[in-house]
């Protein structure tokens, strides 16, 4: 078990984490524009990115416009 996945578990985080443990320099950080890491992002139920990297009341504000 890496690093990570340790702690995951042990923080009981029920969301889906996923790494290919090369941070920024993996062709999926490519892909989405990932600059730094963490990074989160908020999908709407068609998987679609509807926000980037929210926090805080930017990331309340949002839900709230959403949901």
């Amino acid at each position: 078990m890496h690093a990570w996945q340790k702690a995951v578990f042990e923080d009981k985080l029920s969301w889906l984490q996923l790494s290919d443990l090369k941070g920024i320099k993996s062709e999926t950080a490519k892909q989405y524009g990932i600059t730094h890491v963490p990074m989160n992002f908020l999908l709407d139920k068609e998987g679609k990115i509807i926000g980037r990297n929210l926090k805080g009341n930017e990331l309340w504000e949002k839900l709230k416009e959403v949901l």
